[in-house]
């Protein structure tokens, strides 16, 4: 029998997170390793009356490909892809991985470059995004190699999974909108708000959040989610940063990163291991060394570092930085085929708005 916690997170994926309607177009991109959740999306969608495409990536082939294409191939973009974004009403991604390595051995220039060519349409994806034309969300299905990334039994892991996603409520649903009643407390004391200042052991850091808006995260884009996040004004962003957890960047592991801005762009950068990959990600084009987003984690049913960004930028009491694209519904305006979250402990750690305290030692104190 399927686990009743994923038929559970099917029907909230469906119904909460893209709110699926008759006859919307759904793209449902997965993997063979998922397909006890795949399934029961494709089951709960079709019961909605929308129109369901399956996209199945093979385990080994993103490594396959990195490491036998050519140049021009590094270059190509899918024409059904490109035509999803633009014209379908909701992307389900099920991240279901085999090996969390695959990409390790590959060249950060290959990634990079192909990452570069993808980015129009993930521009497109973010606009349309934006103004509510499409609903996408990423999740995960808990497998072997994933649990022991993060360093637990997949028995251990896959409840990690779903008590992060309030599965194990009565009414996952009521749960999620509880933790959205609370981020819109926090966003309302934010709102109209300046100047900014991070302080503590690992962070120093000002930056501008003017004219700029706050976009809550509870269940809709990231499941499990759990933060708030903005983009900081581009030039305003002056001081250091430490990330004392590892950067991962498609199975490449970057650590100790240290970061210097002066006037919104990183000057030096220093890492203790990746330190070629780190310098050539933020060489990627001239909005790479800008911050792009920066969030606050508000799921403190997420207590532990896991090695995937989908937990681990929600946990409470940390906060990160993304180097690179901003989100248009933030009102950034920073450009960039690289986006990429790093993490920052807030335990012993202080964040000053306009004056005001606004969260100490890992909590907002409002």
């Amino acid at each position: 029998m399927p686990d009743p916690r994923v038929i559970k997170l099917a029907k909230v994926l469906v119904h909460y997170s893209l709110e699926t309607k008759p006859g919307q177009q759904m793209e449902l991109r997965t993997s063979p390793l998922a397909d006890e959740l795949a399934l029961a999306v494709y089951a709960e969608a079709v019961k909605t009356g929308a129109h369901v495409v399956i996209s199945n990536s093979l385990p080994g082939a993103e490594e396959n490909f990195y490491k036998y294409a050519a140049e021009e191939q590094l270059d190509y973009v899918s024409p059904l892809y490109k035509l999803t974004v633009e014209t379908f009403d909701a992307i389900l991604y099920i991240e279901a991985e085999h090996n969390t390595r695959a990409l390790s051995g590959i060249d950060p220039s290959r990634l990079a470059r192909s990452r570069k060519a993808r980015a129009p349409i993930s521009k497109i994806l973010l606009d349309r995004s934006a103004h509510h034309e499409l609903r996408w969300c990423y999740t995960v299905y808990p497998t072997p190699a994933m649990a022991q990334e993060a360093g637990m039994s997949l028995a251990d892991y896959q409840d990690f999974v779903y008590h992060a996603g309030l599965l194990n409520e009565a009414d996952p649903v009521a749960a999620w909108q509880n933790e959205l009643k609370r981020q819109h407390e926090l966003m309302a004391w934010l709102a109209g708000k300046d100047q900014v200042k991070l302080k503590g052991a690992h962070i120093d850091l000002t930056l501008s959040i003017k004219d700029r808006h706050f976009v809550e995260s509870a269940g809709k884009f990231n499941f499990p989610d759990g933060e708030i996040f903005t983009g900081p004004v581009e030039n305003s962003v002056n001081g250091w940063v430490r990330f004392r957890h590892p950067a991962i960047y498609d199975g490449q592991e970057v650590t100790d990163i240290e970061l210097w801005f002066a006037d919104g762009k990183i000057v030096k950068e220093k890492a203790s291991k990746g330190q070629e990959l780190l310098t050539a990600l933020l060489n990627t084009d001239a909005g790479a060394r800008y911050l792009g987003e920066w969030g606050i984690g508000t799921n403190y049913h997420i207590q532990r570092f896991t090695k995937n960004m989908l937990f681990d930028e929600k946990i409470g009491g940390t906060i990160h930085l993304a180097v690179g694209a901003s989100y248009p519904e933030t009102g950034g305006k920073n450009d960039s085929a690289l986006h990429w979250d790093m993490l920052c402990d807030m335990a012993e750690s202080a964040i000053v708005v306009d004056g005001e305290v606004f969260y100490r030692n890992g909590k907002p104190v409002i």
